[in-house]
């Protein structure tokens, strides 16, 4: 491989941050188009937006990857959600969920999928393809990533609600 060289630690480390790292580099291209002046500084604005805006996306993407050496395997095909798992598994519609919440009891931490009428979906979030399920819960109307990342990085050690379709607390009663 071309690569072989590189540590292990190093390769992973950079699988999991490649889209923050890519933004990083066009903020740099993008630099040098400014100082470059002529046509490329007109164009060093519009380069700069979408760096940021690809970093942006690249770092929550990557404090929401794990390891991906955990047990079975997550596929999100159209909109469904799919577990492979030794012992269980199962398909959930990320349009038809009800609940989405973080199992920290479970060891390592599960995804719990709620969809009515199914069994409760649970997902190792160190999963191989559980990177995948980003882009699934970011179709969640009102689901605040920001939230789900910190008790994802958090260690929590209760279930928490990330997002409920229809809440069942009273209005007055906030999570967290």
């Amino acid at each position: 491989m071309l690569f072989d060289f590189i540590r292990p630690e190093l390769r992973a480390a950079i699988k999991r941050w490649h889209e923050c790292l890519i933004g990083a580099g066009l903020l740099v291209l993008a630099l040098m188009f400014w100082r470059a002046g002529g046509l490329l500084s007109y164009l060093a604005p519009f380069v700069v937006c979408g760096a940021l805006g690809l970093a942006w996306i690249g770092f929550q993407r990557g404090r929401f990857r794990g390891t991906g050496i955990g047990v079975g395997t997550v596929q999100v095909v159209e909109g469904q959600i799919t577990y492979f798992g030794p012992q269980s598994g199962g398909a959930v519609a990320v349009a038809e969920l009800e609940r989405l919440t973080l199992d920290g009891t479970a060891h390592p931490p599960h995804w719990r999928l709620t969809q009515e009428g199914l069994p409760e979906l649970a997902i190792p979030v160190d999963a191989h393809g559980a990177d995948a399920l980003f882009d699934a819960f970011s179709r969640l109307p009102g689901l605040r990533t920001e939230r789900m990342l910190s008790e994802l990085s958090g260690n929590a050690d209760q279930a928490v609600v990330i997002w409920e379709r229809a809440p069942l607390r009273p209005p007055h009663a906030q999570l967290h």
